[in-house]
């Protein structure tokens, strides 16, 4: 992946226009989709009508209906061609990108070209039909727009929107598209990283520090350096893999499950497996679990090196680490991220852990979405 040009983003300042209503935080993630509000002194992290806190980016289309979130996404076997996630791989790109090429040789349903751009195939009520990537992702932010409707009792019509820090303009403009077709007035895009430091109040702690963000979820990876100065963010780098993350960890666990059961059954590949086979059953250790997927944990930590090194920054000059995705509450990653940071080099780097890493950037965007709507309380002041 490139790397971003240092860019200044300045502290958020009330918006002139007109604001209707509260003002969401939307992470619209690879993989899981989440949204907050900030009201009566606190994040609110809301959870959808499955009472999940945080939602799969999946739109699946039958027969019949078209289902979003944990609906979609639990019949993705049994439905697997007209079954659509990670679609915000997509978005603004063109289809001739070879990022593109890449993703589509993963996907069950189709992927095609139309006017230069991708467009995303599937069978609808018995029709053929296409969507594009914009639209995909509006059925997703709608979802987390009703999701924060129904909690709150009124309409909602602005928020703040995140995006990889890496994200060009293009991703950008087609992120606040897909959000105006949502129905939403994007107050703000602002970066992943930028909104985790938000939801930790770095931007207020004094001082110029240098922050780093290791952001590992269910199928990205990505690490920002970022510094902070007097309320001013600027990403120094990014560094990452846009298919690195927790599905890895589970293809590891069923290669392993796969390479166990044939030695156990003695099937070479070729025979069948036959009823008569009796339940199969496996405990998984920790230990085990570490083995299998430590060579991938380090892979990250390289990484690390990278995006310190387009930074010009050393390990020591890490002021604050903040984890973010949900994958970082594996403990052997913290702890390789600590020895990474302390361990080794003897620092004190501080790890920030406290926010739930899955809610982190979600809640960074309904801070932001609380100081644009003009929020003036002291607890805004002081996050």
């Amino acid at each position: 992946m490139g790397f971003l040009k240092k860019k200044k983003v300045k502290k958020p300042v009330e918006s002139s226009n007109e604001i209707r209503g509260p003002v969401i935080g939307i992470d619209l993630g690879t993989t899981y989709s989440c949204v907050g509000i900030y009201r009566y002194g606190a994040v609110e992290i809301i959870a959808n009508d499955q009472g999940y806190r945080i939602t799969p980016s999946y739109v699946a289309f039958t027969e019949s209906e078209r289902l979003l979130g944990n609906a979609a996404k639990n019949q993705a076997v049994r439905n697997p061609n007209n079954t659509v996630y990670d679609s915000k791989r997509l978005i603004g790109r063109v289809y001739g990108d070879p990022n593109v090429s890449k993703d589509m040789f993963h996907w069950p349903f189709g992927v095609a070209s139309e006017n230069g751009r991708p467009v995303i195939q599937v069978v609808y009520k018995g029709e053929q039909k296409s969507f594009t990537p914009e639209e995909i992702s509006a059925m997703i932010l709608q979802y987390m727009k009703h999701t924060a409707e129904a909690y709150l009792g009124q309409k909602v019509y602005e928020a703040v929107v995140t995006v990889p820090a890496y994200f060009n303009d293009s991703q950008r403009q087609a992120t606040k598209d897909a959000a105006t077709i949502a129905g939403l007035r994007v107050m703000r895009i602002i970066n992943e990283p930028t909104a985790a430091a938000i939801a930790y109040g770095l931007e207020d702690t004094g001082g110029e520090k240098n922050i780093l963000i290791y952001d590992l979820g269910g199928g990205t990876f990505d690490v920002s350096v970022l510094s902070i100065d007097e309320g001013i963010f600027e990403v120094k780098s990014t560094a990452g893999d846009t298919h690195l993350g927790g599905e890895d960890f589970d293809n590891l666990i069923v290669e392993y499950l796969m390479k166990e059961f044939k030695e156990q059954y003695s099937i070479n590949g070729k025979g069948s497996i036959t009823s008569d086979l009796q339940k199969y059953y496996l405990c998984l250790y920790s230990l085990r679990f570490e083995y299998l997927t430590t060579p991938v944990f380090k892979k990250t930590l390289e990484y690390i090196g990278t995006a310190l090194d387009d930074a010009k920054l050393s390990v020591r000059q890490i002021d604050e680490v903040v984890l973010v995705g949900g994958s970082t509450r594996i403990p052997k990653i913290r702890n390789l991220i600590e020895e990474y940071f302390s361990g080794i080099l003897g620092t004190r780097t501080k790890i920030n852990t406290d926010i739930n890493p899955d809610e982190a950037i979600a809640y960074g965007a309904a801070v932001q979405g609380a100081i644009l709507a003009g929020d003036k309380s002291e607890q805004v002041l002081i996050l």
